[in-house]
């Protein structure tokens, strides 16, 4: 699925059930499917086959006979299974977990475009530009890391903060790298090397990068990270370093290279499947189970601080909002105009066929292609489209909407580029 980050955190931001308890039979087939995924899809056969094994002598041992608490025995699964794999990517958890946050939570999260929370300007001409995720898909991404970069694009140094980043899509990462790259000959920056279904062989997806509006190049790069920084953020990381284009402050990351999707498992259980493996195309290797290692080691909460010392800065505080006098980027905090009528009209066309090309921007007509035809045979079920009501922006700075059906209800998300044209839209539930 295209989706990627996006689509995934929404499809599971529209789980509301309450977890029952387990009982017996329950926690069995969940064992069961838990351990067929596992020997047919996890990254190293021997090491899935090994982690089947495992969880399938506890249930038989009766380790899993009190867990009736669908939490405390997702918890207790996903400790076998990093016995058995030492995967910090592989675990099991109530889908509950991926429902609706608490407003405490929500109030804590913060708002972003396409993942970018923020752009500044330093004292001593420094940019700053903190990322919370690396949202797929693409169209979103590039949202908020597009005019981002591009107030940066003069600053005479750079710190990208990724300590609360904990990953995203493999396509976003390429893209962010890109602009530290430049030059008219693309650069090989690494691959995912993907396990076929069922089997002991595997597939290699290249990632080359790709053109962006800006560059930025030939000045210092410095990342922060933390123990928090995970998967794709810690890909970003590996892959600047290794191509001598960052220097890494901050603290050793989290150390998760495989990436994978989410598996529903029985008692409304899901289990994160890693699937494939990050190779660098400098190192041959990855960040697996080691984290990356910090050029300059420094406390998390100490990271900035150091950072801008290394350039020539004498902060007077470690964070940026005590320190940042230009704000040049923020997240859009209000519905896009005219998104609501471009929404009515996608949903409409696409009900009756194909979306019109004039509608949607030409990448957005490519990405969504494989999409095209589940979108529109759940749309036949609900009928003709009644009511299109603003709902909220979206965590990632897109617009929120419920559509009233004439059978039913749904809501999507929209983003406009800036012509007006769509593009990103799908449904969240």
């Amino acid at each position: 699925m295209l989706r990627s980050l996006l689509g995934v955190l929404a499809a599971l931001f529209a789980v509301t059930a309450q977890a029952q308890p387990l009982d017996a039979a329950t926690r069995r087939a969940a064992v069961d499917a838990a351990a067929t995924q596992l020997r047919a899809l996890y990254i190293f056969p021997e090491v899935g086959a090994r982690a089947a094994d495992r969880i399938e002598a506890q249930l038989a041992a009766g380790a899993y006979d009190p867990l009736s608490d669908p939490d405390a025995f997702a918890k207790r699964l996903t400790a076998d299974l990093a016995e058995a794999t030492h995967d910090k990517h592989l675990h099991v958890s109530p889908a509950e977990d991926f429902g609706p946050p608490t407003a405490a939570h929500a109030a804590r999260m913060p708002h972003t475009q396409g993942g970018v929370v923020r752009a500044d300007r330093l004292a001593g001409d420094i940019g700053y530009l903190e990322l919370i995720g690396f949202v797929g898909p693409l169209t979103v991404f590039k949202s908020g890391v597009d005019p981002a970069m591009a107030a940066l694009a003069d600053a005479r140094a750079l710190i990208i903060d990724l300590r609360h980043n904990g990953g995203g899509d493999a396509g976003s990462v390429r893209y962010l790298t890109s602009f530290f790259l430049g030059g008219a000959k693309p650069v090989h920056i690494g691959d995912l090397i993907w396990r076929n279904p069922a089997a002991a062989t595997f597939r290699t997806q290249e990632f080359w990068s790709v053109p962006t509006p800006t560059h930025y190049l030939g000045k210092p790069v410095l990342i922060l990270t933390s123990h928090d920084t995970f998967s794709g953020a810690e890909g970003f990381t590996y892959d600047m370093q290794a191509l001598k284009r960052g220097l890494v402050v901050g603290e050793t990351t989290g150390g998760g290279a495989h990436p994978g999707h989410m598996i529903p498992l029985p008692g409304k259980l899901m289990v994160f499947m890693p699937i494939g493996r990050s190779s660098s195309q400098i190192t041959h290797s990855n960040w697996e189970g080691t984290g990356v290692t910090p050029d300059v080691a420094a406390p998390a909460d100490r990271a900035l601080a150091v950072a801008l010392e290394r350039l020539g800065q004498t902060p007077a505080a470690g964070e940026v909002d005590a320190l940042s006098p230009t704000p040049l980027f923020r997240p859009r905090a209000a519905r896009q105009p005219g998104s609501d009528l471009a929404l009515r009209r996608y949903v409409q066309t696409l009900a009756m066929g194909t979306p019109s090309t004039r509608l949607v921007t030409p990448e957005w007509s490519k990405e969504s292609r494989e999409d095209l035809a589940e979108e529109k045979a759940a749309l036949a079920g609900l009928g003709p489209l009644r009511s299109v009501r603003f709902r909220e922006v979206g965590p990632f700075g897109d617009n929120i909407y419920d559509l009233g059906f004439a059978h039913g209800q749904a809501r999507w998300m929209v983003l406009l580029a800036r012509d007006g044209r769509i593009d990103a839209a799908f449904p969240l539930m």
